[in-house]
């Protein structure tokens, strides 16, 4: 069985700063670096990386950008067959600023993954029967989004939604599609329009989540842990403690880890562990595919670190 990611694909072209500027504000950044970036790909790769097949849809440019992310996926072991060049575009661009703290804020520019449609979709369907989970963001048109997790529901495949960036204006037809959906807690308190801020307040917004019809909530605290509400009950997994240097796609490698250990038969609350032990172990590198850990790292990880 394998995990197939639906979503975009991005070049990074990150730089160090001391701090993050103020509006109107120029300050000398420490260095620079390209590399491969995307919600999509970067939970592709994250998923790969611990040892799940792992297959990737989406779109990338016609430009010098192109090769480099398919080839850098391809060495990452995700498989890009299904990933379509766009001849009428470039691809996708994210602009990072990460401070001294590992805090950062990011520029997108969706280029191709903008034109993610039907016959994306089509790919999607065809190999949706050997697939335990479809991964979701929301770097794609939404349209699509929506109609990837209606196929997925049709073919009795789970859901996982990340719903990043954060939009206040999901259609309600979506949550009913959705099995797992993975906020932070500014996505959240985007979601619920009140403030979540910590377990209680997300437990609050779950809740409020469940009533439109998703099934589980996983509401990410950062270094502060996670908070799960399902069904039939809540429970919350402690963070990992790390010397976080780079935040940038944490989010990603929590959502990798979790749908690996899904695949891998685990509970959800054992799933959520996975995930936090994969955004921890990004935040101690710089970049986003370059930070996830592989198998062996993330293992030695979880047998000696406690939590809390």
């Amino acid at each position: 069985m394998t995990i197939i990611v639906f979503g975009s694909i991005n070049i990074d072209l990150a730089a160090k700063t001391p701090r993050l500027p103020q509006p109107g504000e120029t300050i000398i950044g420490s260095n620079f670096f390209t590399a491969g970036g995307g919600k999509g790909a970067n939970q592709a790769v994250a998923a790969s990386r611990l040892g799940t097949s792992t297959h990737i849809i989406g779109r990338v440019g016609n430009d010098k950008f192109a090769e480099e992310l398919l080839t850098d996926l391809q060495l990452y072991g995700v498989n890009t067959d299904n990933v379509l060049i766009d001849q009428n575009t470039h691809s996708g661009v994210a602009i990072i600023a990460v401070d001294d703290s590992g805090q950062n804020n990011i520029i997108v520019i969706p280029g191709a993954n903008n034109n993610v449609g039907e016959a994306d979709i089509e790919r999607l369907k065809k190999l949706l029967p050997s697939a335990t989970s479809l991964l979701l963001q929301l770097e794609i048109p939404l349209e699509v989004v929506q109609k990837a997790a209606k196929a997925a529901r049709q073919a009795g495949v789970r859901v996982i939604l990340d719903p990043a960036p954060a939009m206040a204006d999901l259609p309600i037809e979506l949550y009913p599609l959705i099995d797992i959906i993975t906020p932070n807690e500014v996505e959240a308190g985007q979601l619920v329009g009140f403030r979540v801020h910590d377990r209680e307040t997300a437990i609050v917004a779950a809740k409020q989540l469940q009533e439109r019809g998703v099934k589980n909530v996983i509401v990410k605290l950062g270094d502060r842990g996670a908070v799960g509400v399902t069904a039939d009950d809540s429970f919350f997994v402690p963070a990992f403690a790390v010397e976080a240097i780079d935040t940038v796609a944490a989010g990603d490698a929590f959502n990798g880890g979790l749908a690996s250990a899904l695949d891998a038969g685990l509970s959800l609350s054992e799933a959520v562990r996975w995930g936090a032990a994969a955004g921890a172990l990004c935040t101690t590198k710089v970049g986003a595919q370059v930070a996830m850990c592989d198998r062996a790292t993330f293992d030695n990880f979880l047998h000696n670190r406690v939590i809390g």
